[in-house]
């Protein structure tokens, strides 16, 4: 899924579980950019990622991945059970500046509940369904199942890909300036 070498962001990195699956996919050469607020869980992160993977480069950045992070031109982007920790009505904004961080062609995944009705642990997760409607709505195209496993919490967790089209829409669509 990840070619060698390229450059990842982990979205809502936490303790870094895919953080590390990215260094392993990445290999040496390859760049993670994790995205955490918690300090804590960046610091052990790192010192785990440069034991087992010395090859890879990890970027931590300790800061709220809902803000604009400064990251541009990334070969994908992962959000591993982070965005279901963002309400309704601001998912839009934030697919916004995610797509906005990848390159064109560029991926993200999205490792979700399959759910469309949270709880307190996990507040606003979405279905498959719905992502690919989200994903669309984003700009984002191509967007496919990946598996999907049971979960005791909420039914099952899936795993999905989307991509940043390589030419926008109006140039896909022979959109003309009005002059003839």
């Amino acid at each position: 899924m990840a070619p060698a070498g390229g450059h990842w962001a982990d979205l809502g990195a936490g303790e870094g579980a895919f953080t590390l699956a990215l260094a392993d996919l990445l290999g040496p050469g390859g760049q993670v950019t994790a995205v955490d607020h918690n300090r804590g869980a960046l610091r052990q992160l790192s010192k785990e990622l440069h034991q087992r993977f010395p090859g890879t480069r990890l970027d931590t950045l300790p800061a709220d991945f809902t803000r604009d992070l400064g990251l541009a031109d990334l070969d994908g982007a992962v959000m591993a059970n982070s965005l279901h920790f963002v309400h309704d009505r601001h998912k839009p904004a934030l697919l916004d500046l995610v797509r906005a961080m990848l390159r064109p062609g560029g991926r993200l995944v999205m490792v979700e509940y399959d759910a469309d009705s949270g709880n307190p642990w996990v507040p606003h997760p979405f279905s498959y369904p719905r992502w690919a409607e989200m994903a669309g709505a984003a700009g984002l195209a191509g967007t496919r199942m990946l598996g999907s496993v049971p979960s005791r919490f909420l039914g099952s967790i899936y795993a999905a890909v989307s991509e940043r089209p390589t030419a926008s829409p109006q140039a896909s669509q022979g959109h003309h300036s009005g002059r003839y």
